[in-house]
């Protein structure tokens, strides 16, 4: 994975509103925006213009291939060391049923949980938004649009931040993965 250089603008705002709204208003004038939020907000995946479904899918795949390597190995292993018990069949469905859902389960949430640290690039121990002056307060208090600058001016952003009603606006900047 190639690293390249980036710079962000960070703007600052104090309501969740604002924040939605300079979003909306940033991402329909072709920038690329990310929010960072001390908690959840409502209205956020609207306001990127977030569809991204792959790790519901994953957590399907996941217990699909659980389920059918819980049964498989189940099954494999009656065929390869039968034991005649009282009669029962060797693939014994309604006995295999119960270690079948819980490698389901096992399944899709280690699908899932990897596809999202995959599709997050976790763990990642350091962001260059890290350095920014007042980021720290973004897991306390306050609301932060960035602005991935590739190619267009600091003062460009700086000007739209500030026009959007930012509080504070500064520059930050390191390697990233592409």
């Amino acid at each position: 994975m190639a690293k390249i250089e980036r710079a962000f603008l960070v703007g600052e705002f104090a309501e969740p509103e604002a924040m939605l709204k300079a979003a909306r208003t940033l991402r329909e004038g072709g920038w690329r925006v990310e929010l960072h939020s001390p908690f959840p907000v409502k209205g956020m995946e609207e306001a990127l213009g977030f569809h991204e479904r792959t790790v519901p899918h994953a957590f399907v795949i996941g217990g699909i291939a659980g389920a059918l390597a819980g049964f498989a190995i189940q099954a494999y292993a009656n065929l390869a060391y039968p034991l005649d018990v009282g009669g029962r069949p060797l693939i014994a469905v309604p006995a295999f049923m119960l270690i079948t859902f819980e490698v389901m389960v096992l399944g899709a949430v280690l699908g899932g949980i990897a596809t999202m640290f995959a599709r997050n690039r976790l763990p990642r121990l350091h962001h260059p938004l890290f350095d920014a002056a007042r980021f720290h307060l973004a897991s306390d208090n306050r609301f932060f649009v960035s602005l991935v600058l590739d190619g267009r001016s600091e003062g460009e952003g700086r000007a739209v931040l500030g026009r959007l009603g930012a509080g504070s606006v500064s520059k930050v900047g390191g390697e990233l993965p592409e």
